[in-house]
């Protein structure tokens, strides 16, 4: 008997995406993910396929000489999942793509497509939200493939290849092996080294002013105001005019040429204070101003991720990827969209609650926010929760991350159909003598939206201002200031302030700036983000984002010969083209070629700068302040000093060094510690080995023992015993008895009280910590490696449990044959998989949610081979299973073209309309360059 057809074969993404969508459709219905793309330009040279390695356009993957034709190849991972899906087809009445409703997701579509070759009816079905309704509706409003938007991610897509492809083998010559260039991620670290510039030419100022402590009443404690002086008037003049604060001074330190405030130095603010104490007060002027604030727009993916970022702490892409979760499961709305629309029944939800929650005074809406950001891609709705009865986390049943960041985004929703924030705002104008100070305080007037932004968290307090009418005298107090220069109890108090320098962005700060310029597009903020810092361009200083030396040096050498490319404007306008591409405005090969081809196109400017660039000048930074230059070499930055008699002195550079933390006495103290040589500090007594101070990469460190030489017996040479030195400790300090007590590190504390195992203290490449099973902690700058006690390890050792035992994002169950268990976390740099001692970065393009116990045991065993560690079959004595082969994962950016090479064709014959040509092609995804 035949077997019956299936209405329809719908592929979608991922797995957790395709279950929950399989139970809304039934089981006529057969709902398969395709795992992310299918295919993609070739990865590395074994990606290209025999007839096509001959072409000169070949390494790039695109065939320049033919339209810019994209060679796409199905991965080797891809191939099951491929055969698997054509085999279903042939099950099914007609195929259904369903894959996200963005740029992104219809290149995924057409790519399916094009693979499977269908001889069934083919429709395209898009949706915002996994709900049922939302499925159902889907289904029954399908379209077909929208060829523009194909169209313009394949271009996206092409851009970017040439883009890195291009310029990150000049960056391999010229300063060091394995940079990268990225049409938007170099622009990003351009924004972040002209930051750090700024703040290398900063030049501080100090500027004072005064505080009084006031009351109505003479000897009074009651009803006490803080007010800070204002407005002078300066000997000799006749009116009065601000005091200057920080906003007052440019970077060289000195007082803005257009401004009109007045520089109040030490000596003046001091005198001031004292002459004020005896004069007459009185309250000149009050100001009272009814305030309102509107709520803000609901979430787009920008400003969800600022808001995770600065609220919740996340990262750019742990947002993205619990948002992606969230999503998944049916929570909320597609989380990449940079609308701010909100639909009839989002509209009618928000209500709903806030009818139910507050009263109707609350509600002000229905409210649409129609701008968006700029370069605006395809519509969708702003993030919101999903369906027409939005429930609260706790109602949902989630929890963790998953839980705030629904939080987060189920009040900004709400929020944004309710009334204005209202408050009163007093202001009080002091005068005494030939001053003015201020004082002003706030009064909530009616919650509106903050009623449910403030839900969960604790009350905020009014700053009441006594209730004073003009004209009346005040009298001083006994000053409270904590930052007063001395503890007297002098009132008015001179303060002193000195100006900050330009703050580095953070992960938010800098989604913000690139949004703002147009430049890339904020679904891809979070993995732009990570790229900059997987490659050494920045690192993390707490919620900073540092650029590293090396990006100093990638951006000059952009910026001196290829300036367009890391402009912000420029590439703002290669956004717009690739909008006018998607909106059927404009053709992709006329800008591709204007881009790449002739004598201003990047191919042609590469190949004529390239012989003019100097490596050492590329490798070289000169900066303000530091008399030796800084080098970028192959191992990392160094300093170089060519000193009076041309001698040259290269100094390394401690490894977390980054250009804002260098000045001239530390980079001098480098290189006459290196002139020095090793420091002997005498021989240890019991071992009879000398002790130095030395300095590394990674900073100065003490060594028991000779370096080993050429003719050293290998046999008898006994490798010397190194410690680094706590960053804390000064090298004059340390002598030979310190360093003994170092180098006997780590040291015995005692037994855990509560396991009994062993608790130490020791100094690593990162610093002082304790460690208990398996388990490090970083000391505190209080807390002394050589004398710290088992109570206080035993309270570090307590933090780490708490991050460590935070919930899985997925659990697998138990690796084979033992009782190890094997999850996902996630943690600081995105998802892990952990089993026993073994941890493995899940691949950024891999969908945790979809990984199968299968897959992270073999990553699990790859990961023991490679570090010569035993994986938990091991530990077991037990001979680990052949992991199965792996399955597909998730592939970041692939697209369709007008001319698409295919690898049955040969790179003779011309290529054909994209909407007619049959391509069979296979990718293996690797990074590229361009990525």
């Amino acid at each position: 008997m035949a077997t019956k057809k299936k209405k329809a074969l719908v592929i979608v993404e991922s797995p957790a995406k395709a279950k929950k969508i399989a139970s809304y459709l039934g089981s006529d219905y057969d709902v398969r993910a395709s795992v992310g793309h299918v295919r993609d330009l070739p990865q590395k040279a074994a990606d290209i396929p025999k007839e096509f390695k001959s072409e000169s356009w070949s390494n790039l993957g695109v065939n320049v000489e033919a339209g810019f034709a994209p060679l796409y190849v199905v991965s080797p991972e891809k191939r099951k999942v491929v055969k698997e899906l054509k085999e279903l087809l042939k099950n099914a009445e007609e195929l259904i793509l369903a894959t996200d409703e963005d740029r992104e997701g219809e290149s995924i579509g057409w790519h399916l497509a094009d693979l499977l070759e269908p001889k069934v009816p083919v429709r395209r079905m898009v949706f915002s939200e996994i709900t049922k309704k939302a499925i159902l509706e889907a289904l029954k409003n399908t379209r077909d493939l929208d060829m523009n938007m194909v169209e313009a991610q394949e271009t996206r897509r092409v851009l970017d290849r040439l883009y890195g492809y291009t310029l990150s083998p000049l960056l391999w010559k010229k300063i060091r092996p394995k940079l990268s260039a990225g049409r938007v991620q170099s622009v990003a670290v351009r924004v972040l080294v002209a930051r750090e510039m700024e703040r290398l030419a900063f030049n501080k100022a100090e500027y004072w002013d005064l505080t009084a402590y006031i009351a109505p009443q003479s000897g009074s404690t009651k009803d006490v105001f803080e007010a800070k002086l204002a407005e002078i008037i300066p000997e000799g003049a006749s009116s009065f005019q601000s005091v200057a604060s920080g906003k007052d001074f440019n970077q060289q330190g000195q007082l803005k040429s257009d401004s009109t405030a007045y520089h109040l130095d030490a000596a003046g603010a001091k005198k001031l204070a004292q002459e004020l104490i005896n004069a007459k007060w009185k309250l000149e002027k009050v100001d009272k101003r009814p305030n309102r604030r509107k709520a803000a727009a609901p979430f787009i993916t920008s400003t969800m991720q600022q808001a995770a970022n600065n609220q919740l702490n996340m990262t750019a892409r742990m947002a993205m990827s619990t948002a992606q979760r969230l999503y998944e499961n049916g929570h909320i709305t597609y989380m990449r969209t940079d609308s701010t629309n909100l639909s009839q029944e989002a509209l009618k939800a928000a209500k709903a609650v806030v009818l139910d929650k507050f009263s109707a005074k609350h509600y002000e809406g229905p409210k649409q926010y129609t701008k968006k950001a700029k370069n605006a891609q395809e519509a969708h709705e702003a993030i919101r929760p999903a369906g027409d009865n939005w429930q609260t986390a706790r109602q949902l049943g989630l929890s963790g991350a998953e839980a705030n960041l629904y939080e987060l985004i189920w009040k900004r929703s709400v929020a944004s159909q309710m009334s204005d924030y209202e408050f009163l705002t007093t202001t009080y104008t002091v005068q005494a003598a030939n001053t003015r100070f201020r004082a002003s305080g706030s009064v909530d007037t009616f919650l509106g939206f903050q009623a449910v932004m403030r839900l969960g968290n604790a009350a905020k307090e009014d700053t009441l201002m006594p209730d004073i009418s003009e004209g009346h005298e005040l009298f001083l107090t006994p000053a409270k200031s904590k930052d007063a220069e001395d503890q007297s109890p002098t009132n008015p108090t001179a303060l002193y302030h000195e100006t900050k320098p330009p703050s580095r962005y953070t992960e938010a700060t800098l989604v913000q700036k690139l949004e703002a310029e147009g430049v890339g597009r904020p679904s891809t903020y979070a993995s732009i983000i990570s790229t900059i810092q997987d490659r050494g361009y920045v690192n993390k200083q707490g919620s900073q984002l540092v650029p590293t030396f090396t990006a100093l040096a990638v951006t000059k050498l952009l910026e001196n010969y290829f300036p367009n490319l890391v402009d912000l404007k420029f590439t703002a306008e290669m956004e717009q083209s690739l909008d006018d591409i998607s909106n059927g405005e404009a053709e992709r090969k006329p800008y591709l070629e204007g881009f790449y081809l002739g004598e201003s196109g990047l191919d042609g400017q590469v190949k004529a700068k390239e012989e003019s660039i100097d490596p050492r000048e590329a490798c070289t930074l000169n900066l303000r302040g530091i008399s030796p230059s800084v080098r970028v070499g192959k191992f990392g930055p160094y300093l170089e000093l060519q000193e009076a008699n041309g001698d040259i002195v290269n100094a390394s550079l401690p490894a977390e060094m980054t250009p804002g933390d260098l000045d001239d006495a530390t980079a001098m103290k480098l290189i006459e510690m290196k002139k020095a040589g090793p420091k002997a500090l005498g021989m240890h007594p019991e071992e009879g080995a000398p002790i130095y101070i030395k300095v590394g990469p990674f900073g100065p460190y003490l060594q028991m023992g000779e370096d080993k030489k050429p003719e050293d017996d290998e046999a008898e040479f006994v490798k010397p015993k190194r410690v680094s030195i706590p960053k804390h400790i000064e090298l004059e300090d340390v002598d030979l008895d310190l360093a003994i007590k170092f180098l006997s590190l780590p040291r015995r504390i005692g037994h855990h009280p509560e396991d009994g195992k062993v608790v130490n203290a020791g100094i690593g490449r990162f610093g002082a910590y304790v460690q208990h099973a398996g388990k490090y902690k970083s000391l505190d700058k209080e807390d002394d490696v050589l004398t710290i006690e088992m109570d206080r390890a035993v309270e570090l050792l307590k933090q780490v449990k708490g991050r460590q035992a935070a919930t899985p994002l997925k659990e697998f169950g138990n690796f084979p044959d033992t009782e190890e268990p094997v999850a996902i976390f996630e943690g600081k740099y995105g998802p892990y998989i952990k089993s026993g001692k073994i941890n493995v970065t899940v691949p950024k393009d891999n969908d945790p949610q979809s990984m199968t116990l299968e897959e992270a045991v073999k990553m699990i065993i790859d990961k023991a081979e490679k570090t010569n560690k035993k994986h938990p079959g091991q530990m077991k004595k037990k001979a680990a299973k052949k992991a199965p082969k792996k399955k597909a994962t998730p592939k970041s950016a692939a697209a369709k073209s007008t001319n698409t090479m295919t690898t049955e064709k040969k790179a003779s014959k011309k290529t054909t309309s994209k909407k007619t040509a049959t391509k069979k092609k296979a990718t293996q995804k690797k990074k590229s360059p361009a990525d």
